[in-house]
């Protein structure tokens, strides 16, 4: 069996934590593990590392790369798609990589699965995949549906038929109902939440595709290489309209374990733990007669007086403050900063490098200050500014820095001033992080005026 996990998408339902820059996967949010983690390491005692593929944009790279390597799965393959096309097209490119890539035959069971979902209670995971890898073997889709418990309207439906051992027949796939048709769907006991995971075979997605999204199919057919190059020419589709919805052959399991989808801040409140007036808290909180609230906090202090029913999310830059119940309308405060051009609803205050972090302290006319953090053994590249002038103060740490024809060790309290137009690199050459506060001058100041070697 070869794992697909999805952890390209860049949504927004958890902002302020969440953004394109650093949406919802790599979030840590139980505890010090990432959600990708956690569902990497979810798979690892079904399947070896090299049998796991990550597919993931391209700018997300130096996040998979550290997130497996926590994992211990650094043998995982990693696809970068060119742009988002959804998830046929991304499960496409992915089923081209194995069949050429890893050597699999049309019989290998393929299982898809998103990387920021919670599911706990493993070993009952375990089983719920495996019965669908041995449904999938009979040449039908599985998808995974998890019991409906209450009314919920922002899942997808699966309406099933009677059970046949360990799976039951697809009837039909019903979008976000309101209200009302919830309820309905609950009393009537056979609708599943729809969980968005799948298994198949690699012969039988190969097949459907060809029926279904001909266009898909005349591309993968080409190779992997042509897919990787043309994948920009496939339509924006789900595997859900794609496939699921249109196929004879599809069989349902249902995932018997604890699942979470943390679509939205009422769906973290549920899997946090609580106190005894019901307050999930994180951060440095305190709380008098409150009940019933979600308050996280990150860098200060956060009081709650008399608060019921509230979330409340603080991070550097953004406090985001709701009734529980109207949270799934944060993706429209997220629009609206969009439509007013505000970088808050792209990027966080820190920045995520191949060679480390980068995190804005403080900005003004004709200034910036960064706390920057570069890995061992990893370097800023060689570059100059036409605008600006930089000034580095080290916390921590040793810096090799090359400033014009001069090579620099530069240690704990020790500061380097870097002067327009001047060529400078620097590196970290210890084994621990090596931590500086950069403060950048001059008339202009924007990212773009960075020049490298290969740019003049």
């Amino acid at each position: 069996m070869k794992v697909i996990i999805l952890a390209g998408g860049g949504g927004s339902r958890l902002f302020p934590l969440s953004r394109q820059s650093y949406p919802k996967q790599f979030l840590r949010l139980e505890d010090e593990k990432s959600l990708l983690c956690h569902t990497v390491e979810r798979f690892l005692p079904i399947t070896s590392p090299e049998n796991i593929v990550i597919v993931t944009n391209k700018r997300y790279l130096y996040h998979v790369q550290n997130e497996l390597a926590e994992s211990k799965a650094e043998k995982a393959h990693i696809i970068l798609e060119p742009l988002a096309r959804n998830t046929a097209p991304a499960i496409a490119l992915a089923a081209q990589f194995i069949k050429e890539k890893l050597n699999a035959p049309p019989g290998e069971v393929l299982l898809v699965a998103a990387a920021d979902h919670v599911i706990r209670q493993g070993e009952v995971f375990e089983e719920c995949i495996k019965a669908a890898a041995q449904t999938a073997q009979t040449d039908c889709l599985v998808t995974f549906g998890i019991p409906a418990k209450k009314p919920e309207t922002g899942y997808g439906y699966i309406e099933a038929g009677e059970a046949e051992g360990a799976s039951c027949p697809v009837l039909s796939f019903k979008e976000k109902p309101n209200q009302e048709t919830a309820a309905r769907y609950v009393a009537a006991g056979n609708y599943y939440w729809n969980s968005g995971m799948f298994a198949f075979t690699l012969g039988f997605i190969t097949a459907e595709m060809s029926r279904y999204q001909p266009k898909i199919a005349a591309i993968t057919a080409g190779g992997y290489a042509e897919t990787l190059r043309d994948f920009a020419s496939m339509p924006e589709i789900s595997i859900d309209y794609a496939i699921a919805e249109q196929s004879p052959n599809v069989r349902m399991v249902p995932l018997t374990c604890y699942w979470n989808d943390i679509g939205s801040w009422d769906a973290m409140y549920d899997i946090l733990p609580k106190d005894k007036r019901g307050n999930a808290m994180k951060g440095d909180i305190l709380a008098l007669d409150c009940q019933n609230s979600l308050i996280m906090g990150r860098d200060r202090l956060i009081a709650g007086i008399g608060l019921d029913d509230l979330l409340l999310v603080e991070t550097d830059d953004v406090i985001v403050v709701a009734k529980k119940g109207e949270s799934q309308r944060v993706k429209e405060v997220v629009e609206r900063l969009k439509q007013n051009g505000r970088s808050e609803a792209v990027a966080h205050t820190t920045i995520y490098h191949e060679w480390g972090t980068s995190s804005q302290m403080g900005k003004g006319p004709g200034y910036l200050m960064k706390k920057v953090r570069v890995m061992p053994g990893k370097k800023i590249s060689l570059q100059m500014h036409y605008h600006r002038s930089e000034h580095w103060i080290i916390l921590r740490g040793t810096a090799e820095v090359t400033k014009g024809s001069e090579q620099l060790m530069v240690h704990e309290n020790e500061s380097v001033f870097i002067s327009q137009t001047v060529w400078h690199e620097l590196r970290n050459p210890g084994r621990i992080p090596l931590e500086f506060i950069e403060i950048q001058n001059g008339s202009y100041i924007g990212e773009d005026d960075i020049v490298r070697r290969n740019q003049k």
